[in-house]
Formats: C-alpha cells, sequence, structure tokens
C-alpha cells in the first residue's frame, strides 16, 4: 500500500456541492474567528484599555499580565489552530505546498506557541511571585499547566515522528496515529484553558452581558472545526495505515 498524505483527503464523489461549499465556509471562518479572537482579546489587554482601573490589588502586575494575555492569546487561539488547520485541502491558505512543506509550517506554528508559552509562563510566574500571590490556585492555572506539559510532550512526538530513524521508531503509522489523537485532545484542553480564563475577575469586569457569553462561543467554534477535520480526514485514513 502507498503511504497516503496526510491531511489531503479528497471529497466524495457523491458529496453535494453545497454541502463542499459550507464545510469550505466552515474553515475559512475557523481561521476568521481564530484571528479575530486573538486580535480581541490583545486589544482588551493593552495599555489605555478599561484594564488600566483595575482593582488596585492587581497594579503591581498589570503590565506582565497584559503581555502574558497576548502571548497565551497568539498560542491558544491562533498558533494551534493554524497549525492544525494548515493541513486541511478545503480550506488551508497552504493549500499549494507540499506535505513536506506543510508539516515544515506545522512545526514553525507549534514551535512559536511554545515559545509564546514559555514566555507566558514566565510572565505569570514572575509576576505572581514579585506580588507575593500563590501559584496555581485556580482551574485556569492547573488546566493550563497540564496544557504546557502536554504540548511539550507532543512536541517530543512530532520531533520522533519528524526523524523516525534516529528516534528508533519502528511503527511509524500507530505513532502518527497516537499524535494526531492526542494533538487533537492538548488542543481541546487549550480551548478549556481560554474558556475558563473568562471566568477571571478581570475578564469579566471588562466583558459583561451577552458580549461575555458570545466571547465564550468564540473559542469554541475552531476547535469545532478542528475535531471534525481530525475525526473525518485523518484518523479514519491512519487505521487503514496500521
Amino acid at each position: 500500500m502507498q503511504p497516503l498524505e496526510v491531511g489531503l483527503v479528497p471529497a466524495s464523489a457523491g458529496e453535494p456541492r453545497l454541502t463542499r461549499w459550507l464545510r469550505r465556509g466552515s474553515g475559512i471562518l475557523a481561521h476568521l474567528v481564530a484571528l479575530g479572537f486573538t486580535i480581541f482579546l490583545t486589544a482588551l489587554s493593552r495599555p489605555g484599555t478599561r484594564c488600566m482601573r483595575a482593582p488596585p490589588f492587581s497594579q503591581a502586575s498589570k503590565p506582565d499580565m497584559r503581555l502574558t494575555g497576548s502571548l497565551l492569546c497568539s498560542q491558544f487561539c491562533l498558533c494551534m489552530a493554524e497549525a492544525i488547520l494548515l493541513f486541511s485541502p478545503e480550506h488551508s491558505p497552504f493549500f499549494f505546498c507540499s506535505r513536506k512543506a506543510r508539516i515544515r509550517l506545522h512545526w514553525a506554528g507549534q514551535t512559536l506557541a511554545i515559545l509564546c508559552a514559555a514566555l507566558g509562563l514566565g510572565f505569570i510566574i514572575s509576576s505572581r511571585t514579585r506580588s507575593e500571590l500563590p501559584h496555581l490556585v485556580s482551574w485556569h492555572s492547573w488546566v493550563g499547566a497540564l496544557t504546557l506539559l502536554a504540548t511539550g510532550v507532543q512536541a517530543l512526538c512530532g520531533l520522533c515522528l519528524l526523524c523516525p530513524r534516529a528516534a528508533r521508531v519502528s511503527r511509524v503509522a500507530r505513532l502518527k496515529l497516537y499524535h494526531l489523537t492526542c494533538g487533537l485532545v492538548v488542543y481541546l484542553m487549550a480551548t478549556v484553558t481560554v474558556l475558563l480564563g473568562m471566568y477571571s475577575v478581570w475578564f469579566q469586569a471588562q466583558i459583561k452581558g451577552a458580549a461575555w457569553y458570545l466571547c465564550l462561543a468564540l473559542p469554541v467554534y475552531p476547535a469545532l472545526v478542528i475535531m471534525h477535520q481530525i475525526s473525518r480526514s485523518y484518523l479514519p485514513r491512519k487505521k487503514m495505515e496500521m
């Protein structure tokens, strides 16, 4: 059996054209939502916004937390999503690239996500230590820490797939299946981390009412698109390879 190209799954010949266009439109909308939500959070946490009128106890850590919000938003809402969505044959902006080029872009996106996470974690630890605040006191912080740990493990798994001979991997197809499945779990953990962050005192002080519920729904949409993409395009083909 010839090796299959990850992410390139042609549409069914009997599939209605309207269904294909709706799926393509939903994927493009996922790109726009991920990018727009990242820009929104970055603008919300910039100097001069309402966060400057936060309660006095947070004054010492405001600059660090603004930068942390932008970095973690870039990781969770943009870098990780785009690194996965670029494999889609229907709505990826890099559909014209070869499989090897897309894998390199995937690595670039995930590496940027890890760098942003590392910098964000450093700012969080520094800010809370300077303010003499305890660490890991909320579900947001615990899930975020587990997400960062899982992202690191996924990166090591991806490195083994990138260099299977050096890593002495005998069953590459099975490892790819694990990497795809666990990658989906990691992204869902990242989405949950973002959702839990919206329950923070700072975010609820900025966004209230119906707008808060809209913000709560925005990160979920790219996650649903990614779940459909992996379950429909990747996992069935990987199981056939095993």
